[in-house]
C-alpha cells in the first residue's frame, strides 16, 4: 500500500469514526458540555441589549424594606407599587418568574391585582408540574404509566387580571441548562415565559405585522385582531400566538414571503428597530420548540436592579444615583442573587463560576429574551453542514497525520487545530453560529495522529525487522540487536574481546569453479554452508566472513573462558561431521565432494564493522585471525581435518588431541604448538589412545635428538594407523638431521618454507 492510500485510509476512518461519534448521544452529550463550554469560555462577556433589564429580589432589598429573607413571604402590596411605578416608567413588558399559586391576603392579593390590570402589560409565570397515571386493563392488570404534564396557574384574582400567563419549564442539577421550550410540546404547545414576554414587548409593531401579513396573506390576516388594544381587553394574547404559531408552521412560505419583504421594503433609519422586532418575531414562530441560550456572561452580567430601588420615590434614588430609565424596557422580576452561593433559584450552566455562582432562572428568562430580541441565539450548524465538517476535519486531518512525518504532523495538526478553533471562535462570537469543536480538536485530532504514529510505527517496526531478517544472514543476532538501537553507531561498535576463531577451507573448491556451471555452483555452495553454518549457530558461534569455499566463525567474551573453547571445539568436530554427511550423499548423486580443513586458534581480536567511506563489514582482526589461516595451511600440509593451538587447550577437557609439535609458520615470527583434535573424550577408542601415547613418545624423542628412537616409533605407528603424513614428515626430519645434526641450543621447533 503506497503513502498515499494509507493516508487516504487514515483520513476515511478518521471521518467515520467522527461521524459516528456526533450521532450517538455520548458525541452529542461531550459536543455540548465541552465544545460549547469551551466557546462560551473563549467569548466572555458580550453586550446585554440595553432593552432589557432585571429587577432582583435580593437580600440588599429585604435588609432595607424589613422583609424576611424568604422571597415568597414578602407582601405582594409590595408587588402592586413596584408594578405601578415600572408601568409608570412606561415599561413596555413586565414579566413575574414568580409563581403565585397560593393566595394570601386579599387586600393584597388585590391591590397587586389591580396594578397588573392597569398596568395591561404583566406577565406571570406558571408552573408545570407533572403527573403520572396508572394504566391497568379490565382485569387491573399494570399496563404501565402515563406522565401528564398540568400547568397550574396562579391564583384566580391574579389570572384574570395578567395580559397572558406562561411556564418557563428549566432542569435542575445536575442537568446543564443550554437550551429552552420555546412552545412547550408536552403542555399542548403552549408558548413559554420568555416568549410570551416577547410577544408582548413585539405588540408595539402588531399592526406592521398585520400590513405585512395582509400583501402576503390576505386571508390569513382577515382571521387576527384588528390591533393590539383588543388583544389586551380580550386577554387572546396566548390564543393569537398559538394561531401566528400554526400559521407559519403549516405554511412556512408565508414567514419566507414577508422576511423577503421586510427586507426589500428598503426602511429607514426610524423604521429599523420596527423591522428589526418585526424580523425577530416572524422567526420565532418559524423556528423549532426550543432554542439554545446565547448567554451574555456570568451571573450578573445582564443590567440588575434591586427590588427596594425601584420602590423608591421618582428623583434621586437611594446611592445618589439618576433615576433608572424604564421606558420602552422588558423588565423581569424575580430571585437574582449573585452574592449568594446557596442560591435557591441557581441553574447550572455553562458560564457557573467556580466559587457556585450559578445564573438564577429569571437571568435565564431574561436572557432568552434578549436572544429572541437579537435573533441571536446559538445556532448549531444544519445537519448536513455538521456531517460535512466532522467528514472534512476528519479526512484532511487523517490524510496530513499519515502523509508527514511525526514531528511535521504534529506541529501541522496544531496548527490546523488552532486555525479551526479561531473560525469556530470568530463565527460562534459574531453569528452565534455553533461549530462543532469538541469531537474535531480533542477526538478527531488525537485520533488522526496517534493513529497515524501508530501505524507508522508498525509500518517502521515491520520494516526493522525485514532489515534485521536480512542483516541477520550477515551479521550476528547481537550485532544487529546493537544495530537495532542505534544505527547511528555502527561505524564506532568495536570492541577488544577475547575470542576463538574457527577457520575453515575446502579442498578442490577451484578445481569445482572451473567444471561447474555458475547457477550449479552457487546452488551446490548454500547447501555446503548450510551443512558447516548450523553447527557454528547450534554452539554459539558466529559467522564473521565467508569467502570462496573459506568460513572465518568467532566466539567472543569479554574474558576467557574454557566454556567458549569447548563450545568451538565442540563446532569444529560436528562441522566435520557434517561435511562427511554432505560429502556422502554428493557422492552417492555423483556430484562433487568438498573435503574440509578445519583450524581454531584463541586470543585477544579486535571485533567490530571495518571498512571506509560507504563500505564497512563486520569482522574480526587481529594476529589469532591469521593464525587460525596459517594453522589451515598447516592442516593441509600435514594432511590432518582439524588442527587446533596450545592455546586453545589450556584449561580445556573432554578431547581427545594428538601433539604434532612446534611450527614456525610462514610469515610467523613465534613458533606455535599445534594438536590435531580427534575425537571427544566419551567417543574414542581405546587403539586411539594407544596411538596418541605412541606419537608422543615418537615426538619426545624427537625433541631429544634420539633420531634412530624417534624413527622407529614413527615407523611402528604408521603400521597400526596407516599412511600418516605428520609421521612422514618427522622421519624425514629425523633422516635429515641424523646426517647433519641441528646443534645442542636446537629445540625441536619445525620451520616451514
Amino acid at each position: 500500500m503506497s503513502r498515499l492510500s494509507k493516508a487516504i485510509t487514515v483520513g476515511l476512518v478518521t471521518a467515520i469514526v467522527g461521524l459516528v461519534g456526533s450521532l450517538v448521544p455520548v458525541g452529542l452529550h461531550v459536543e455540548e458540555n465541552i465544545g460549547l463550554d469551551l466557546l462560551f469560555k473563549l467569548r466572555g462577556a458580550r453586550e446585554v441589549p440595553s432593552d432589557v433589564i432585571i429587577v432582583t429580589m435580593d437580600k440588599v432589598s429585604a435588609d432595607n424594606l424589613n422583609l424576611p429573607p424568604e422571597p415568597e413571604k414578602w407582601p405582594r402590596s409590595l408587588h402592586a407599587r413596584l408594578t405601578k411605578n415600572l408601568a409608570k416608567g412606561g415599561a413596555a413588558v413586565i414579566v413575574f418568574d414568580i409563581i403565585f399559586d397560593e393566595p394570601r391576603s386579599p387586600e393584597h392579593d388585590n391591590l397587586f391585582a389591580e396594578a397588573i390590570g392597569n398596568a395591561r402589560n404583566v406577565v406571570l409565570g406558571e408552573c408545570i408540574k407533572k403527573e403520572t397515571v396508572t394504566l391497568t386493563d379490565e382485569e387491573g392488570t399494570h399496563r404501565g404509566d402515563l406522565n401528564i404534564e398540568k400547568v397550574v396557574p396562579p391564583i384566580p384574582t391574579l389570572a384574570r387580571s395578567a395580559v397572558a400567563l406562561a411556564p418557563f419549564p428549566l432542569p435542575k442539577i445536575p442537568v446543564k441548562v443550554s437550551q429552552y421550550w420555546t412552545f412547550k410540546t408536552g403542555a399542548g404547545d403552549t408558548p413559554t415565559l420568555p416568549v410570551v414576554a416577547f410577544q408582548v414587548y413585539a405588540l408595539q409593531v402588531y399592526d406592521e405585522l398585520i400590513r405585512l401579513l395582509e400583501k402576503v396573506s390576505p386571508s390569513q390576516a382577515e382571521e387576527l385582531p384588528l390591533n393590539k388594544d383588543a388583544i389586551i381587553t380580550s386577554k387572546s394574547l396566548k390564543k393569537l400566538m398559538l394561531h401566528l404559531r400554526g400559521i407559519f408552521k403549516k405554511k412556512p412560505l408565508i414567514a419566507e414571503k414577508m422576511l423577503e419583504e421586510l427586507q426589500n421594503s428598503g426602511a429607514v433609519s426610524v423604521e429599523e428597530k420596527k423591522n428589526h422586532i418585526l424580523k425577530s418575531l416572524i422567526k420565532m414562530y418559524q423556528g423549532h420548540n426550543s432554542r439554545y441560550l446565547n448567554f451574555y456572561g456570568p451571573s450578573g452580567t445582564i443590567t440588575t436592579v434591586p427590588y427596594c430601588h425601584v420602590l423608591e420615590s421618582q428623583g434621586k434614588s437611594a446611592g445618589g444615583q439618576n433615576q433608572l430609565d424604564l421606558n420602552g424596557k422588558a423588565i423581569f422580576v424575580g430571585l437574582s442573587e449573585k452574592l449568594r452561593p446557596e442560591q435557591k433559584d441557581g441553574f447550572y450552566t455553562a458560564l457557573s463560576q467556580p466559587s457556585g455562582i450559578d445564573i438564577s432562572g429569571v437571568e435565564i428568562a431574561a436572557t432568552a429574551f434578549a436572544n429572541l430580541l437579537e435573533d441571536m441565539p446559538v445556532r448549531p450548524p444544519y445537519f448536513g453542514a455538521h456531517l460535512a465538517t466532522i467528514l472534512l476535519w476528519g479526512m484532511v486531518l487523517g490524510i496530513l497525520c499519515r502523509l508527514f512525518p511525526t514531528v511535521i504532523a504534529a506541529v501541522s495538526m496544531i496548527g490546523m487545530s488552532a486555525l479551526y478553533l479561531v473560525a469556530a471562535h470568530y463565527q460562534f462570537r459574531t453569528t452565534g453560529s455553533w461549530y462543532p469543536v469538541a469531537l474535531p480538536l480533542f477526538f478527531q485530532a488525537p485520533l488522526a495522529f496517534f493513529g497515524s504514529a501508530l501505524w507508522s510505527y508498525f509500518d517502521t517496526h515491520k520494516e526493522r525487522q525485514n532489515i534485521r531478517k536480512t542483516f541477520g544472514y550477515f551479521l550476528p543476532d547481537k550485532v544487529v540487536d546493537e544495530l537495532a538501537k542505534n544505527m547511528a553507531d555502527v561505524r564506532t561498535s568495536s570492541q577488544m574481546v577475547y575470542g576463538t576463531c574457527l577457520y575453515t577451507d575446502g579442498e578442490g573448491y577451484t578445481t569445482l569453479s572451473e567444471t561447474m556451471d555458475p547457477k550449479k555452483l552457487g546452488s551446490f555452495m548454500n547447501r555446503y554452508y548450510e551443512a558447516i553454518f548450523e553447527p557454528v549457530r547450534q554452539h554459539g558461534g558466529i559467522v564473521s566472513d565467508v569467502k570462496g569455499d573459506s568460513m572465518l566463525a568467532i566466539w567472543a567474551t569479554a574474558h576467557p573462558d574454557a566454556a567458549v573453547k569447548n563450545q568451538a571445539c565442540n563446532a569444529a568436530l560436528d562441522i566435520a561431521s557434517a561435511v562427511h554427511r554432505f560429502n556422502r550423499i554428493n557422492r552417492a548423486s555423483n556430484t562433487l565432494q568438498l573435503p574440509t580443513r578445519i583450524a581454531l586458534h584463541f586470543g585477544h581480536m579486535l571485533l567490530g564493522p571495518f571498512g571506509g567511506i560507504n563500505h564497512y563489514e563486520y569482522r574480526a582482526l587481529g594476529d589469532i585471525v591469521n593464525t587460525a589461516e596459517r594453522i589451515e595451511r598447516l592442516s593441509k600440509r600435514l594432511d590432518i581435518p582439524i588442527l587446533v593451538s596450545k592455546e586453545m587447550l589450556y584449561q580445556l577437557g573432554g578431547f581427545l588431541t594428538r601433539e604434532l609439535g612446534k611450527f614456525l609458520l610462514l610469515g610467523k615470527a613465534k613458533p606455535i604448538e599445534v594438536y590435531e583434535l580427534i575425537c571427544r573424550i566419551d567417543e574414542c577408542s581405546d587403539q586411539q589412545r594407544s596411538l596418541c601415547a605412541a606419537f608422543a613418545q615418537a615426538l619426545s624423542a624427537y625433541r631429544r635428538q634420539s633420531w634412530d628412537e624417534a624413527s622407529q616409533i614413527f615407523h611402528d605407528y604408521m603400521k597400526v594407523s596407516g599412511k600418516d603424513k605428520p609421521s612422514i614428515s618427522y622421519l624425514d626430519l629425523c633422516e635429515k638431521y641424523r646426517q647433519n645434526p641441528p646443534g645442542e641450543l636446537w629445540d625441536g621447533i619445525v620451520c616451514l618454507d
